[in-house]
């Protein structure tokens, strides 16, 4: 890629090289490869964002020492590393479990950025600590610094959504309650958490603990209106993802009507819980209408309302419904809604029912699109191509995975090597296993500024 660029005369630019990260977000390895060469040509520097893509790329591979490096580096060539270049480097800490680390970061960051935290950086931390599932480390954060940092509505909405995804009703209930002792008005947001607590988690089986959870929201939801404070269009997106879970299409139709009644515009998170709720009923016919009753309001599509409908046409082995909705996707220039997940559905849909030609589309699809392939991706391609016996096919996935610095899983490993023992092919298999212990430790000098710990199975 490098040679090319140079051959071509290409001047290197921050906006260009941003374009190649983005799309090389998925191959630490390469995109760092990339990002050393870019740094040494003449009459170009990197900006801020493309050291904070390349940390985010770092981060998602736990190359953290790595990382440190980059921001002393951004130091040292007088790019001052801004607040979102720590807020990547706590966010990717806090998703690796590394809790200590990321309050660390935080600590540090007044260090580099030249200014003292203020009440939106302390809300990130707590924020991205309760997302992750670390609530208590939140907690115990929380009632440490804040006397550092004055407590406002933010705050406490961000503790009481942390124990409600820990599914602690009473801990996020107490948090309310010393948020209005406080003398701290709830707001929407708060009593949308509150209700997405009483909704998310609870059991809706049998239709007693469905009708309890309901009535449960419906105080709430007129505890709201007491406070004069009106229920919008989340507040009925998450009673709808109850009616969603229960499988209850009809009252999902209905309570999606009582919010047109009341001149709440549905969100797309409104229409797509009902359209999984349909999807998953077997009513295909009615969620393809309501697809349609969105499009023509002006609310676009994404990824998650499509993958409500590939995965029931997946369910189906409804091959020609799902290759149908993929067209009209293509046809309408819409494939960049699209997700990675959405074309993992469809590859292991198709190359489980033997329709290799549309999997190499679908491939080449993503490629060009610069969405994928991910680890699951080829880890869904290979257990299919194992299931067929396409040994070889396999292999050349599984090298090519390698090759991309993903660390194949175990029971991949494992498949490869049983299948391929048990076809009598155990030379391909130690060529295949030499090329995996040579890619477990071959780093070429772009790496040697850094220290990028190599992989091990």
């Amino acid at each position: 890629m490098e040679a090319s660029l140079q051959l071509n005369g290409i001047q290197l630019s921050p906006s260009l090289v941003h374009q190649v990260l983005q799309r090389l977000k998925n191959v630490s390895k390469i995109a760092l490869g990339f990002f050393s060469w870019a740094r040494e040509q003449a009459s170009y520097r990197h900006d801020v964002e493309c050291y904070n893509l390349m940390i985010d790329i770092l981060g998602k591979v736990h190359q953290f020492d790595v990382i440190w490096q980059l921001i002393m580096e951004m130091d040292q060539e007088q790019i001052r590393p801004a607040h979102t270049t720590f807020y990547i480097l706590i966010r990717r800490h806090i998703a690796a479990g590394f809790t200590r680390q990321a309050i660390r970061a935080f600590d540090d960051m007044v260090g580099f950025i030249e200014r003292e935290h203020n009440s939106d950086d302390f809300v990130f931390l707590l924020d991205t600590l309760c997302k992750y599932g670390h609530v208590k480390v939140a907690t115990e954060i929380f009632n440490k610094r804040k006397s550092q940092f004055t407590p406002d509505a933010k705050m406490y909405t961000v503790l009481v959504y942390g124990w409600s995804k820990f599914n602690k009703q009473d801990m996020a209930k107490k948090f309310f309650d010393e948020m209005i002792d406080r003398g701290i008005e709830p707001n929407v947001v708060t009593y949308n958490v509150l209700l997405n607590g009483i909704c998310r988690r609870a059991r809706l089986h049998p239709d007693p603990r469905f009708d309890q959870t309901i009535e449960e929201a419906e105080k709430l939801l007129k505890e709201m209106k007491l406070r004069e404070i009106e229920p919008d269009a989340t507040s009925y997106s998450i009673v709808l993802h109850v009616y969603s879970r229960a499988h209850k299409p009809n009252l999902s139709l209905l309570k999606l009507r009582e919010m047109k009644e009341r001149g709440i515009s549905p969100t797309i998170a409104t229409y797509t819980s009902v359209i999984k709720c349909l999807c998953s009923s077997g009513r295909i016919a009615d969620a393809e209408e309501l697809l349609d009753e969105m499009t023509a309001n002006g609310v676009c599509p994404t990824a998650e309302t499509y993958n409500c409908f590939f995965k029931e046409y997946r369910g189906r082995n409804d091959a020609d419904s799902a290759l149908k909705l993929y067209r009209k996707v293509e046809d309408s220039m819409s494939l960049g809604l699209l997700s990675i997940h959405t074309y993992n559905i469809l590859i292991g849909m198709f190359s489980k029912l033997n329709k290799m030609e549309i999997v190499d589309e679908l491939w080449t699809s993503m490629l060009e699109g610069g969405i994928g392939p991910d680890l699951d991706s080829y880890t869904c391609l290979i257990h299919n191509l194992c299931e067929r016996k396409k040994w070889r096919e396999a292999c050349h996935f599984f090298v090519q995975m390698i090759e991309k610095g993903f660390l194949p899983q175990k029971r991949t490993f494992e498949t490869l090597y049983r299948g391929l023992i048990q076809s009598d092919m155990l030379r391909t298999w130690r060529r295949l296993k030499k090329r995996l212990d040579e890619e477990s430790v071959k780093f070429s000098s772009e790496y040697e500024r850094y220290h990028f710990k190599p992989y091990r199975r």
